[in-house]
C-alpha cells in the first residue's frame, strides 16, 4: 500500500513538473557577462507580457572596486554605455533611462559616471497584434567602457525568453530591483533654469533652490558646455541659487535649450532633478575669441602616396610590394626556415615533385588570406573596424601560437615525428603527408606574419578596408601573392635548388637548429598574452604548453598500444585537450595594464590630443600593439633614442600612445579616419588647436623624428645632416 502510495506521488509530481517546464525555459535575466571589472546581465520585470502593454528591462552593471562606467556624457574622457537591440517585429525599445551620475575625479579629469553597480533602465513596447501563448525573444547587445587609470572596452550579447499571455505576469524580484532604480531616477524640475553669460564664465539660474542646499552640481548632456573638472561655485538669494560654472575651452551651443541633471543633499537627502535650461541668445554658436583655432597648415605625408589619392592599380602594386617584404619580417623568417628545409630535402627529386610543393605552399597562402579578407569584409560590413592582424588581439589565440610554436620546434629537435625522416629527403614529398606540410606551411606563415607590417602595406590595406569587397578582396589576393612569390620562385627555379648541398647530417643539424627560432616566437607570444592578460594570461599560456606536450605524448603512447588502450588513451587526450583549452579561455581575460609605460607618455584619447594642441602644445602619437614587431622595432631603433627624447622635452611636445594590443573600437575608427587598417601609424599634429596631423612612414628613423618635431613647433630642429 505504501508503495502504491509513494509511486502515485512521484507519478503526479513529475506530471506536475512536466507541465511547469515550459514556463521554466522563459527567461526574466539573461545570462551574466563576466570580466574582472564588470558583471553585466539583461532583467525583465515581466516573464509574460500583454499585447498592446508596456514593460521595463535593465541593463545590471555590478563593476569592481575602483572602476567606473559612465553617463550620457562621461565628462573629459571616456564612452556611454550603449545598447542594440534585435527584437520581434512590432516591438519597439525605448533611450536609455539613465541614473544620476558622479562626479569621479581622474586627476586632473573629472568623468561622469557609476561606480559600484547601475541599473540602466529601458522601456519595450508590445505590439497590439502580438499572439497569446507565442514565445518571443529579445536580444541586445551592449558596449560599455570600463575605466580605473586605463580603460577598457567590453560588450556583451543578452538574451531574454519571453512568452505572450492575455494578461502580463510580473517577475516580482527583476519588478523590485528595476522600480527601485526608476524610483531613484532624476524626477522632472517644476521650474526651468536659464543659463547666462557672466564674464569669462557662466551663470545657472535655478529659480526652484530658493533654500541653500548643499553639494549642489550641474551635470549638463551638452559635453562642449562647461569644463567638467572645475569647481561650481552655488550662491543663494530670494530669488533662488545661482550656480556659477567655468566655460568651457571648446564652448560651443547649439540649442536655445538645454537639458541636463543638478544633484544635491536637501536635509542630508540625496536628490536629482532633470531639467531644462533657456539659453541666453549670445551664447548660441558662439566661441570664446580666445579658442579660435588659427590657419591650419596643409598636411604632410611622408609616405610615398598619399592613401586617400590611391587607385586600384597602385594599391595592387604597394600590395604585392608590402607581400615581398613581409618576408624579411622576424616573425616571418622562423616558418620559412621550415620551408627552405623543405626544399633541401627534395633537392634531389623531381622537377614536378619540388613545384608541387611550391604551387602548395601558394595554395595555403591564398586560402589564409582569403579568410582574413572575408572576415575584415564581413565585419566591415556589420560596422566593425578591424584591421590586419585582429587575430592577435585575442589572448586564446596568441596562447594557441605560441602552443604550435612550440610544438614545431619539439618536433624539429626529433622530441616526436610528423611524417618519415630527414634522411629519407624525397621520401615524403610524393604522400599526402609532404602535400598536406606544404599547404599547412603556407597558412601558418600567413597567420605568424599578422604580427608584422611591412613597408607599402599601410597605404594598401587602408585602401582596401574603405572599398567594395570584389575590391578589397583583389588587393588581399595581390598582398598573398607578393607574399608567396619567393617561395613559388624557387619551386620553379632548379639551377637556384642544385646549389643547395646533398642530403646529409647537415640537415639534421640544421633541422634541430630551426627548433630555436621557434621558441624564440613562442617566447614573445607568451609575453604578448602578458601583456593583455596579466599574470593569468602566463599562466595560461604556459598550462596550455604543458597539456600540448602531455598530449603529444599520450597519443604517442597510442600508436603502440592495443585496441582497448588506445581508446582509453584517446579518451585521456581529448579530456585534457577539452580542459585546457576550457582553463585558456577562462584565464586569459585582458587585463588591466596601463597603456603607457613611461612617465612621460601618456595614453592617447581624441580629447588629450584637442586640449594639448589648444594649449600650443606639439602632440606625437604612436599608434602600436605589443604584438607588433614592427612597432617593437621602430620603438627600438627610434623612439627610445636619447636624441629624440631630448628633442621632444626641447620643443615640449606631448608623446601620446595609442595601445591596439586589445581590441579597442575608437583606436580602430582613428586608424580607419587616417586611411590604416593597422598599425603601426604615427601621427605629429602641431601645436595649433584643430590643426591635422603629419603622417610619418611605417619605419621610423632618429632623424625623421627630430624633423617632424621641429616641423609640428614651427621650428627648425637639427639632425645628423645639418648638425655642424
Amino acid at each position: 500500500m505504501v508503495e502504491r502510495i509513494t509511486n502515485g506521488l512521484l507519478r503526479r509530481g513529475l506530471l506536475i513538473l512536466a507541465l511547469l517546464l515550459p514556463g521554466a525555459a522563459l527567461a526574466a535575466e539573461s545570462a551574466a557577462v563576466t570580466s574582472p571589472r564588470v558583471t553585466a546581465t539583461l532583467l525583465s520585470s515581466r516573464d509574460v507580457v500583454a499585447p498592446g502593454e508596456r514593460f521595463q528591462v535593465a541593463l545590471s552593471q555590478k563593476i569592481a572596486k575602483g572602476w567606473h562606467t559612465y553617463w550620457a556624457n562621461p565628462g573629459d574622457s571616456g564612452e556611454p554605455t550603449r545598447i542594440e537591440w534585435t527584437l520581434p517585429a512590432g516591438f519597439s525599445a525605448g533611450a536609455i533611462q539613465w541614473p544620476a551620475p558622479k562626479a569621479l575625479p581622474v586627476e586632473p579629469l573629472v568623468n561622469f559616471g557609476f561606480s559600484d553597480a547601475v541599473l540602466l533602465p529601458v522601456e519595450i513596447t508590445v505590439p497590439e497584434g502580438a499572439q497569446p501563448g507565442e514565445r518571443l525573444t529579445l536580444k541586445a547587445n551592449a558596449t560599455w567602457l570600463v575605466c580605473e587609470k586605463i580603460c577598457i572596452p567590453e560588450e556583451g550579447s543578452f538574451t531574454l525568453d519571453l512568452k505572450v499571455g492575455p494578461a502580463p505576469v510580473a517577475d516580482e524580484a527583476a519588478q523590485s530591483r528595476i522600480d527601485a532604480a526608476r524610483a531613484a531616477l532624476p524626477q522632472p524640475a517644476d521650474f526651468r533654469a536659464k543659463l547666462t553669460q557672466d564674464g569669462d564664465a557662466l551663470a545657472l539660474a535655478l529659480p526652484g533652490l530658493a533654500q541653500p542646499v548643499e553639494e549642489l552640481r550641474y551635470f549638463p548632456l551638452l559635453e562642449t558646455l562647461i569644463e567638467h573638472a572645475a569647481p561650481q561655485t552655488a550662491t543663494n538669494s530670494a530669488a533662488g541659487t545661482t550656480l556659477q560654472l567655468a566655460r568651457s575651452s571648446s564652448f560651443k551651443v547649439g540649442e536655445t535649450e538645454l537639458s541636463g541633471v543638478i544633484t544635491y543633499r536637501e536635509a542630508g537627502v540625496p536628490r536629482a532633478l532633470s531639467l531644462m535650461a533657456d539659453v541666453e541668445p549670445a551664447l548660441v554658436n558662439s566661441t570664446p575669441a580666445a579658442a579660435t583655432p588659427q590657419a591650419a597648415p596643409a598636411v604632410v605625408r611622408a609616405s610615398a602616396a598619399p592613401e586617400g589619392n590611391l587607385t586600384l592599380w597602385a594599391a595592387l602594386a604597394f600590395a604585392f610590394a608590402g607581400g615581398l617584404i613581409l618576408n624579411l619580417m622576424p616573425c616571418v623568417l622562423p616558418v620559412l626556415f621550415i620551408k627552405a628545409l623543405g626544399f633541401a630535402q627534395a633537392a634531389q627529386a623531381s622537377r614536378a615533385e619540388v613545384r608541387e610543393q611550391g604551387l602548395l605552399f601558394l595554395c595555403g597562402v591564398l586560402t589564409s588570406f582569403i579568410v582574413l579578407a572575408g572576415a575584415v569584409i564581413a565585419l566591415a560590413a556589420l560596422g566593425t573596424s578591424i584591421g590586419w592582424g585582429f587575430q592577435l588581439q585575442s589572448p586564446p589565440v596568441v596562447i594557441a601560437l605560441a602552443v604550435i610554436m612550440v610544438l614545431i620546434g619539439l618536433n624539429l629537435l626529433g622530441a616526436f615525428e610528423i611524417g618519415g625522416s630527414v634522411q629519407g629527403a624525397g621520401h615524403g614529398l610524393a604522400s599526402s603527408g609532404g602535400r598536406l606540410g606544404a599547404f599547412m606551411t603556407g597558412a601558418l606563415a600567413v597567420i605568424v606574419a599578422t604580427p608584422c607590417t611591412a613597408p607599402f602595406m599601410g597605404a594598401a590595406m587602408g585602401y582596401a578596408v574603405t572599398q567594395p569587397p570584389q575590391i578589397a578582396l583583389a588587393v588581399f589576393l595581390a598582398l598573398a601573392l607578393g607574399f608567396a612569390a619567393p617561395v613559388v620562385i624557387l619551386s620553379f627555379a632548379p639551377g637556384w635548388l642544385r646549389l643547395l648541398p646533398k642530403p646529409g647530417r647537415w640537415m639534421v643539424i640544421l633541422k634541430q637548429a630551426f627548433a630555436f627560432p621557434m621558441f624564440a616566437t613562442a617566447t614573445w607570444l607568451v609575453w604578448v598574452a602578458s601583456v593583455q592578460a596579466g599574470p593569468g594570461g602566463v599562466l595560461a599560456a604556459l598550462a596550455a604548453i604543458l597539456a600540448a606536450g602531455f598530449l603529444v605524448w599520450l597519443l604517442g603512447l597510442g600508436r603502440s598500444a592495443g585496441g582497448r588502450t588506445r581508446i582509453a588513451l584517446s579518451a585521456l587526450a581529448l579530456l585534457v585537450a577539452v580542459s585546457a583549452g576550457a582553463f585558456v579561455l577562462q584565464s586569459a581575460v585582458p587585463s588591466a595594464t596601463d597603456a603607457a609605460r613611461a612617465g612621460d607618455i601618456e595614453p592617447w584619447s581624441p580629447e588629450r590630443v584637442a586640449a594639448l594642441q589648444a594649449e600650443g602644445r606639439p602632440v606625437f602619437v604612436n599608434f602600436t600593439a605589443a604584438w607588433c614587431i614592427t612597432c617593437l622595432a621602430n620603438e627600438r631603433v627610434a623612439l627610445v633614442r636619447q636624441e629624440v627624447k631630448d628633442t621632444f622635452a626641447k620643443l615640449n611636445v606631448a608623446y601620446l600612445k595609442a595601445d591596439w594590443t586589445n581590441r579597442n573600437a575608437t583606436i580602430a575608427a582613428a586608424l580607419a579616419e587616417h586611411g590604416r587598417a593597422g598599425v603601426p601609424l604615427y601621427l605629429f599634429y602641431p601645436g595649433t588647436k584643430g590643426a591635422p596631423p603629419e603622417i610619418l612612414p611605417q619605419l621610423l628613423t632618429t632623424d625623421m623624428l627630430v624633423e617632424a618635431a621641429g616641423r609640428a613647433a614651427g621650428k627648425e630642429a637639427r639632425t645628423a645632416e645639418n648638425r655642424p
